[in-house]
C-alpha cells in the first residue's frame, strides 16, 4: 500500500482470483486424494500412504487459505470500517479510537485496523486461520518429502 492510500484494502483482482483458484483447487484436490486413498487400499506402500496423506495436508491448507480470501472477498470499504468498529469495541468506543490506516497482507492473510498510538488491531480474517493453514502447510510439505522420499526408495529396491 503506498502512503497515499492508507486505507486501501487487499487487491480486489487478486482476491478474486485467489478465491476462484482455491475454490476450484480444493475440491480438485479433495478428489484426486480419494483417488489416491482407494488405490492405496488395494496396494498399501508406504509410498502410496505418504502421498495420500500429503495430498490430505494440502487440501487443508488451500481450502483454509480458501476461507479466509472469502472473508476478504466479502469485504468492502463499508464493511472493512465496519469490521474496524467492531474490533475496537463497537461505535461507543470509535470515537475513542482513530484507524489512521489499513494493514494487509496476503501471507499471512491478515486485514489489520492501525490506530493513532502505534497499535494494529487484526479485523475480519478468523483468528484461528493463519495458525490452521500454517500448520498445514508444513504438515503437507514434511509428508509431500517423505512421499518423494519413499517412492525413491521404493523404486530403488524394486529395480
Amino acid at each position: 500500500m503506498s502512503g497515499d492510500e492508507p486505507y486501501a484494502g487487499h487487491n480486489p483482482v487478486l482476491v478474486l482470483l485467489l478465491s476462484l483458484a482455491g475454490l476450484l483447487a480444493t475440491p480438485g484436490l479433495a478428489i484426486y486424494a480419494i483417488v489416491t486413498l482407494v488405490r492405496v487400499g488395494r496396494k498399501r506402500t508406504r509410498a502410496g500412504l505418504f502421498k495420500a496423506a500429503a495430498i490430505l495436508a494440502w487440501v487443508a491448507t488451500v481450502g483454509m487459505y480458501t476461507w479466509g480470501v472469502l472473508h476478504l472477498l466479502l469485504l468492502d470499504e463499508s464493511a472493512q470500517a465496519a469490521a474496524c468498529t467492531k474490533v475496537l469495541g463497537g461505535p461507543d468506543k470509535r470515537s475513542e479510537v482513530v484507524v489512521d490506516r489499513y494493514e494487509t497482507s496476503f501471507i499471512p492473510l491478515r486485514f489489520g485496523c492501525h490506530v493513532e498510538g502505534g497499535k494494529t488491531y487484526e479485523a475480519a480474517i478468523p483468528g484461528y486461520l493463519n495458525p490452521v493453514a500454517g500448520l498445514s502447510a508444513v504438515t503437507a510439505v514434511a509428508l509431500t518429502a517423505c512421499a518423494a522420499r519413499s517412492h525413491t526408495h521404493h523404486k530403488e529396491r524394486t529395480a
